[in-house]
């Protein structure tokens, strides 16, 4: 089984709440809710991957030295192996804007439970929201 290595982030606003982005039609899990980031390309850290992904996905600038792991989620589809870091990030420049089709929700930490995420990311929930 093939193992993909995909970095996400939890942006954290100033007022304590993280960010999801719905996953669009036409994609894999399609109306689930996840944190932003995507697949670390071949050569790239997963601190790159994010920098990257951040601004083609929302339009914002962030520093890997603002990148803080906080924890992974290793999970197997059934086509697939996820390994995924999840870091958390306070600072970035720049307003998060949907700029591929996915609608964003600023989430406070007990809420994030109450949004339909793919089965890799429900395990990072609590630990998440402990953190905060």
């Amino acid at each position: 089984m093939k193992t993909i290595l995909v970095s996400a982030v939890a942006l954290i606003d100033s007022d304590g709440r993280v960010l999801l982005a719905q996953r669009p039609e036409g994609k894999s899990m399609a109306g689930l809710w996840e944190f932003p980031g995507g697949k670390v390309e071949p050569g790239e850290t997963p601190e790159a991957a994010l920098v990257r992904e951040l601004q083609e996905e929302l339009g914002i600038d962030t520093w890997a030295s603002c990148l803080a792991p906080l924890t992974f989620a290793s999970h197997s589809y059934p086509d697939f192996h996820l390994l995924m870091p999840l870091f958390a990030c306070r600072k970035w420049q720049g307003i998060p804007q949907a700029r591929e089709g996915q609608r964003l929700a600023w989430v406070r930490g007990a809420a994030l439970r109450d949004y339909p995420m793919p089965p890799a990311d429900i395990p990072l929930i609590p630990i998440l929201r402990d953190w905060l």
